[in-house]
């Protein structure tokens, strides 16, 4: 099983005493976001730094902020610094966060994506100076790298999840139903045959909210919270959700931005629970983790803690699921 970890941002949890406990439980990667607070490149330098054999990546780092030629630099750096150990992921991120915290304006995102990732893979994988002339991006005569390093992309949207077909190694879906998984893929699988690309060398590693516990409710509820939060932060990730739940997403949705945080958790039902991320005591999660893997195309589950975990659940849930990192 490749099972990763998306380490949780928690008061009292260090991200990189956490990848190294995962590193010793058996997982095979670990992850780390970034929005604000801090840095995941830096964090994950540390990471590297710290552990032998598990893998490292960003999930996500967005194309806004960061110039192509410093997402490649760092990139490559990354796998310096963890002897290739290195994935990177991108992503669009959201209005808000673009907007309000990076001072940007978020325009043309898709095409932003596709550009920024070219740009990446020409500097990565080249031989020569690369000269680039986008819509968006141009630049002329950067010295290449000549580094491996997979690029995941976290598309929701069909014309995002093109730019995954057409480029990347990696797709990192968040909030697309389980079930639906597959028919979203097919937008991928169509787009690699036409750009002449193995749609099978495409890595699908999804983020996985999981929450863990003797007491059932407790796991459950925490994953309510957590997709409560994405329905109702970013229109990308409530569309992704409404793809099965329609009507119970818009309700989700509403009631956060009303500031009825509660009343949105309670509209988030157990079948959403189930089909969005995994939840209930040690035996049952770990079993509906190898039902996911089994019944899905599902390559590399991404399990994410809910932010709304109480502390002790971190702890639960990394001991709980390790036994299915090691099957």
């Amino acid at each position: 099983m490749h099972l990763g970890l998306v380490l949780p941002r928690t008061a009292s949890h260090d991200p990189t005493d956490l990848a190294v406990d995962a590193e010793a439980k058996g997982y095979d990667s670990v992850w780390m976001g970034e929005l604000w607070g801090t840095s995941s490149v830096i964090k994950l330098s540390e990471i590297a730094a710290r552990t032998n054999r598990v893998e490292i990546g960003t999930a996500i780092v967005n194309v806004f902020s960061r110039t192509p030629a410093v997402l490649a630099m760092t990139a490559a750096t990354l796998d310096r610094v963890s002897d290739g150990r290195t994935s990177f992921g991108v992503g669009t991120s959201t209005p808000t966060a673009v907007e309000n915290v990076h001072g940007m304006p978020f325009e043309r995102p898709v095409r932003r994506s596709h550009e920024t990732i070219e740009v990446m893979q020409e500097i990565l994988g080249g031989n020569e100076p690369i000269d680039y002339d986008g819509e968006l991006i141009a630049v002329d005569g950067v010295p290449p790298i000549d580094r491996d390093v997979p690029i995941y992309h976290a598309a929701l949207g069909p014309a995002n999840r093109r730019v995954v077909g057409r480029l990347c190694d990696g797709w990192m879906p968040h909030n697309i139903p389980f079930s639906g998984l597959e028919d979203a893929f097919e937008t991928i699988e169509e787009t690699a045959r036409k750009a002449e690309r193995d749609p099978d060398e495409i890595t699908i590693a999804p983020y996985v909210p999981a929450a863990v516990s003797n007491d059932e409710t407790e796991a459950y509820d925490a994953v309510r919270g957590h997709v409560a939060y994405y329905a109702g932060s970013a229109d990308g990730y409530r569309n992704a959700i409404s793809t099965a739940f329609p009507d119970r997403a818009e309700r989700v949705a509403d009631a956060w931005r009303n500031g009825n945080r509660d009343e949105a958790a309670d509209l988030v039902t157990d079948e959403m629970v189930h089909e969005l991320g995994v939840a209930g005591t040690p035996a049952d999660a770990r079993q509906r983790l190898r039902d996911l893997v089994a019944e899905t195309p599902v390559d590399r589950p991404l399990l994410t803690i809910p932010e709304q975990a109480a502390d002790d659940l971190v702890e639960g849930t990394m001991q709980a699921l390790a036994p299915v990192a090691n099957e």
